[in-house]
C-alpha cells in the first residue's frame, strides 16, 4: 500500500510539471501569434470576363500588413507556366501596402482559372489568388461587362 502511495503521489507531481510546462508552451505560441504579419487584400480574385487570343493579360492584387511585425513574401507560384508573377519583394511594415501582380499570356481560346499561391510570414502562411476568364478567337465579338 505504501508503494503504491508513493507511484500515485509521483504520478500526481509529474502531471503537474508537464501541465505547467504546457501552459507555458501555449503561452509562447499565442504570443507569437500576437505578433504576426497578417494580409489584408482587396480582393484575392479577379475575373478579366473576355480577352482576345494572343493578349496578355494583367492584374495587381494589393494589399495591407494589418499586423504587427514586417510581412516578407517569401515566394509566390503561379499554376502553370501561362502566368508570370511579380509581388513586392521588400519587406511591407505594419499598415504598409503591398502587391502581387499575375499576367496570363492568352495563348488558347477557352475557359481559364488560374492561381497563384503566396507564402509569407503571416499566422496561415499561404494563400491562394484567383484569375479567371475566357479567351476568345479572332474575329470573336467582345462582350463588355
Amino acid at each position: 500500500m505504501k508503494k503504491l502511495s508513493i507511484i500515485l503521489v509521483l504520478f500526481t507531481f509529474v502531471s503537474y510539471s508537464y501541465g505547467q510546462d504546457l501552459a507555458a508552451l501555449n503561452s509562447k505560441i499565442t504570443e507569437k501569434r500576437a505578433e504576426a504579419a497578417v494580409f489584408k487584400w482587396v480582393a484575392t480574385d479577379h475575373d478579366f470576363g473576355q480577352v482576345p487570343i494572343g493578349t496578355p493579360v494583367s492584374h495587381e492584387f494589393k494589399f495591407t500588413n494589418t499586423g504587427d511585425i514586417p510581412l516578407v513574401i517569401s515566394a509566390v507560384k503561379p499554376s502553370c507556366g501561362c502566368t508570370i508573377t511579380a509581388y513586392s519583394k521588400e519587406p511591407i511594415m505594419p499598415n504598409g501596402t503591398g502587391f502581387v501582380k499575375a499576367t496570363y499570356d492568352a495563348s488558347k481560346v477557352g475557359r481559364f482559372s488560374k492561381t497563384v499561391t503566396v507564402v509569407a510570414n503571416t499566422e496561415v502562411g499561404s494563400i491562394l489568388l484567383t484569375i479567371k476568364g475566357e479567351v476568345v478567337g479572332a474575329g470573336t465579338t467582345i462582350e463588355s461587362h
